[in-house]
């Protein structure tokens, strides 16, 4: 699916514009980008995402602001509400120049709710612009960063791993499938994502996980779902790459950025 053409209305003096957007499980926005601001919240489920570099869990309690330009995509695993804020570049103070975490407050919601009104008068909507602009706060996110390789064949284990996560082939089991050697696709991963295979996979699982880990799944089902033995081995695995455990991910996210 795609969201271009969203913000054809920005070409008022309207500085925020929403739009409301129900997802299906597994409904995925393509790559794109907007030619304004975009704050995007998961009223209701949980949003995923992505960008070239890094990977945004979403639950109802954040949003994640991502600047004009920003080549992303967004997607959902299961039912969600996602609505979109789109504010216009140069009528915004607003000047992150990278995806920005903010807290989705109860007031904040309530005012994303307040400026989707279409009957709305300009000059509460711009009083209500104003303060929703001094609403977003921004919050520290740990986000598990994982680049894609280039090489067809490495690609083609890379996407395998991501259909499912917890596939246990090793590299050698995964040239014979896609036909390259074992060294041709360690050289690969290691020239095109700047980790070997191994942390590769790990940082893949520990993504996957972490959809459902948002919607309150058991921390031992996750693990055998991305492909752990046990709860425990997942658990050491999630504190080794984000330096806290499963049990407090989204509850640490609450602290103030520094």
């Amino acid at each position: 699916m795609s969201l271009d053409g969203q913000c054809a209305a920005s070409g008022s003096e309207t500085a925020v514009i929403v739009a409301t957007f129900p997802m299906r499980a597994g409904v995925v926005f393509d790559w794109h980008t907007h030619p304004d601001h975009q704050l995007a919240w998961a009223a209701s489920g949980v949003l995923t995402v992505r960008t070239e570099s890094a990977t945004w869990v979403l639950p109802p309690t954040r949003a994640l602001w991502i600047p004009a330009g920003l080549r992303h995509e967004t997607l959902s695993a299961g039912v969600a509400t996602m609505r979109s804020l789109y504010v216009r570049p140069g009528l915004c103070p607003i000047d992150w120049t990278a995806p920005t975490p903010v807290t989705a407050s109860p007031l904040l919601a309530e005012f994303i709710s307040y400026l989707g009104n279409p009957d709305l008068d300009p000059a509460r909507r711009s009083r209500a612009e104003a303060v929703l602009i001094d609403l977003l706060e921004p919050v520290t996110m740990t986000t598990i960063e994982l680049r894609t390789p280039i090489d067809d064949r490495a690609l083609a284990v890379a996407e395998g791993l991501a259909a499912v996560p917890a596939d246990p082939a090793t590299l050698a089991q995964w040239g014979r499938r896609v036909g390259a050697s074992e060294r041709t696709l360690a050289r690969a991963f290691m020239a095109e994502t700047g980790m070997g295979f191994g942390k590769w996979r790990t940082m893949l699982r520990l993504q996957a996980a972490l959809a459902e880990l948002a919607v309150g799944e058991p921390v031992s089902i996750v693990a055998r779902h991305v492909g752990y033995e046990s709860a425990s081995a997942f658990v050491a695995a999630f504190r080794r790459e984000t330096g806290i455990t499963p049990a407090v991910y989204f509850r640490a996210q609450s602290a103030p950025a520094t």
